[in-house]
């Protein structure tokens, strides 16, 4: 679970705009992990952990929102194979915040993607798409579209005189 959440802290580090400023590493390692759920399903066989109804995780100031999270488990050892949210998946930190319909976090590839209308908000800076792949350990981001949705990109510059009065 450590995992999950700490590479769900690098979507929002990183994936977002082209301005956003990333995260150090392991930011939030360390914290407590606390999943709140109307309900959670284990089941040893098939190597899951299903938390379902209003699901909320958060470590630090990181929080995931979705209707489902499963937990999947690799069969040597125990060690985490990858995780799904689905159904109104909202990851929030500080400003920034990313929607989808699901999200996946494959942990052999060490990616995350946002399916379903994906978008990344960080104040008035936004990026969207059909498919927002976010690949952590390379600290990279690829946004796709597809014939039904385009790459939508909007960044707002920054107003002269606001940036700590550094002009040239």
């Amino acid at each position: 679970m450590r995992l999950m959440l700490t590479a769900m802290l690098f979507l929002l580090a990183s994936l977002g705009t082209a301005h956003a400023a990333p995260l150090p590493k392991g930011g939030q390692e360390g914290q407590p992990i606390t999943i709140k759920s109307n309900e959670l399903f284990t089941d040893s066989k098939s190597k899951t952990a299903t938390f379902t109804g209003k699901v909320i995780a958060r470590q630090g100031d990181l929080t995931i929102y979705a209707d489902k999270l499963v937990v999947y488990y690799k069969e040597d050892g125990g060690d985490l194979d990858r995780v799904e949210a689905s159904g109104n998946v909202r990851i929030v930190q500080g400003d920034r915040l990313a929607t989808a319909r699901e999200g996946v976090y494959q942990s052999a590839e060490q990616k995350i993607i946002l399916t379903g209308d994906p978008k990344v908000i960080q104040g008035e800076n936004t990026v969207s798409g059909k498919v927002i792949t976010y690949f952590v350990n390379e600290e990279k981001s690829v946004v796709t579209g597809g014939p039904d949705a385009r790459v939508e990109a909007v960044i707002t510059p920054k107003e002269k005189g606001k940036d700590g009065g550094k002009q040239r």
